[in-house]
């Protein structure tokens, strides 16, 4: 099986992914969408219960979420459509699918890219196997050379599940992190700079000082290289008072050419780090993430 990422997915391309957290699920999600609006391509999603998060990672990525939805080039497929997909013939659905293309095509868009969340059918309520209506939509991908990612969490499919699946599949999307532990994802977004999504408490506190210290090592190692550590913290949507606190003591450890840059913070978690001392920190800036567009949280 090949193994790429979100970004690489073209027209034609039918991949699954197996996230390994529900940070990692809303990351990648996010990514495969985020590459199809860049585009122009028009963009589906099967909601089951999920879109709420889709959109605020969508958000908090900085795409023009609003405007998307408002144009159509964004479509949330409402869940009693996609529940009621998996009870319908296999042939029916596979009319659906091209439905979806010819609207694409009719409205003008580049091409035509979908996902969703599809555990529903992992059940079979209508007697049909999920791997069946996978077959249908891979038909339909070859022959109308639209893109399709098929999600299957660990929270939504049980082992065998994923594994028979996976078998299915040609391609694996892979999303890589420095840290997951299911309520923490820590990706690397450059050499002196990450990203943290989910909750931060006692328990992943040491490895958000490892990242900090492992960043300011590098760029004290490198001539060239940036003087400002950043942590992206868009979304971060839970930050402890200890968390906040190390913080602070991280940026005051900070050599005085250096920072400790923290960015697209929340306003839920900006309160806790005033509160804890930012603002009378020198090796720390913290700048507060814009208003979020369609659905962001707090």
């Amino acid at each position: 099986m090949d193994v790429r990422t979100a970004e690489d997915m073209r027209a034609g391309d039918h991949a699954c992914a197996v996230p390994v957290s529900d940070e990692g699920l809303w990351e990648l999600t996010s990514r495969f969408l985020a590459r199809g609006l860049s585009v122009g391509e028009k963009v589906v999603y099967f909601d089951d219960g999920t879109s709420e998060r889709v959109l605020d990672r969508l958000t908090e990525d900085r795409m023009p979420v609003a405007g998307a939805l408002r144009s159509g080039q964004l479509q949330v497929v409402p869940a009693d459509v996609t529940r009621g997909a998996f009870r319908s013939p296999v042939a029916d659905v596979r009319s659906l699918l091209h439905s979806y293309v010819d609207g694409s095509v009719a409205q003008g868009w580049s091409g035509l890219r979908m996902t969703g969340q599809l555990s529903y059918g992992a059940g079979s309520p209508g007697g049909v196997p999920l791997s069946d209506y996978d077959r249908a939509l891979d038909e339909v991908v070859v022959e109308r050379g639209l893109t399709a990612l098929c999600l299957y969490d660990h929270t939504r499919y049980t082992d065998a599940q994923i594994e028979h699946m996976r078998g299915v599949h040609r391609e694996e999307l892979d999303a890589p992190a420095a840290y997951d532990d299911g309520l923490l994802r820590i990706t690397q977004t450059g050499r002196n700079s990450a990203r943290l999504a989910g909750e931060a408490d006692h328990s992943n506190r040491p490895m958000i000082h490892r990242i900090i210290g492992e960043a300011l090592d590098r760029a004290l190692r490198a001539a060239d290289s940036d003087t400002d550590i950043e942590l992206n913290l868009a979304s971060l949507r839970f930050l402890d008072v200890a968390g906040a606190v190390a913080l602070v003591h991280a940026a005051e450890e900070f050599p005085s050419m250096h920072r400790l840059v923290l960015s697209d913070v929340r306003p839920a978690v900006l309160r806790v780090l005033d509160r804890c001392g930012a603002p009378f920190a020198a090796q720390l800036v913290v700048r507060e993430a814009r208003a979020h567009g369609a659905g962001g949280g707090s």
